[in-house]
């Protein structure tokens, strides 16, 4: 009598396990480059390190609508979109834009946010619109973030043309820091971590006149056509119920992106 009680036990056991297993959500898999405030960076939250910012929350939010689980994984951002191809991930989002060149690699969701190619420079610099950059004989060294839309600009529009230098760092603080010590001339970036490093370095300026506007998108496998379609879908629900504005608004309020 004990050894049935005993497997009834096991067997009442082993199906709560699958129970529980049939209750586990799915996980997506987000491939993001963590150093790009206020989109994705590293905090501190109950005393572990987690990925916050814009494109996290969003992130979440599109997984839960969808019925997944959120998985983020943080690496180079040059290597989002070969994840992206080979499959490692499920998508690609790290304030990206989108381009010609990244659209023969991979599909982009709808656009979920704007930002802007700002210029760095130290205070006092003669390089005072991004017109200076494209001025002959001047040949400014231009800091950026290898892989990212400031760097492709800057290297088809500048570097291609012989009217300057473009020096490429693993992120944006390296590029920053290569300003600060004088290895550059200005450092080409997205306004937002551009507004973080000037505040966390004195005697650094951001120039009233932007080096280009973009749209931000979600880049996903070309092979993966479902996963597109849900991910706008769920993009377009998200934006109608002012979820994707609230969580924007969060960090970039209203009156500070209209400055």
């Amino acid at each position: 009598m004990k050894k049935i009680f005993a497997l009834i036990l096991a067997v009442l056991f082993c199906l709560s396990g699958i129970a529980l297993a049939d209750d586990a959500k799915p996980e997506l898999h987000m491939g993001t480059n963590a150093n790009f405030p206020p989109y994705e960076y590293h905090e501190y939250v109950d005393d572990v390190d987690t990925i916050v910012g814009i494109d996290a929350e969003i992130a979440a939010a599109v997984c839960d609508y969808l019925g997944y689980e959120l998985v983020i994984d943080d690496m180079e951002f040059g290597a989002i979109i070969t994840a992206v191809q080979t499959g490692k991930i499920d998508f690609g989002m790290a304030g990206m834009t989108v381009t010609e060149e990244r659209l023969e690699s991979v599909n982009f969701s709808a656009t979920y946010a704007t930002g802007i190619q700002a210029i760095i420079v130290p205070e006092g610099s003669d390089i005072a619109s991004a017109d200076d950059l494209f001025v002959e004989g001047k040949n400014y060294i231009i800091g950026v973030q290898e892989s990212t839309t400031g760097d492709l600009y800057c290297t088809w529009d500048i570097e291609d043309e012989g009217l300057g230098t473009v020096d490429r760092y693993k992120n944006g603080a390296d590029a920053v820091q290569a300003l600060v010590t004088g290895k550059v001339d200005c450092v080409v970036i997205d306004n937002e971590p551009a507004k973080a490093f000037v505040a966390a370095n004195q005697g650094l300026v951001i120039l009233e006149t932007a080096y280009a506007v973009e749209d931000y998108a979600i880049a996903i496998s070309k092979d993966n056509e479902e996963l597109l379609e849900k991910i706008n879908g769920a993009l377009v629900a998200l934006t109608e119920d002012g979820t994707i504005p609230a969580i924007i608004e969060k960090y970039i309020p209203a009156e500070e992106a209209a400055e």
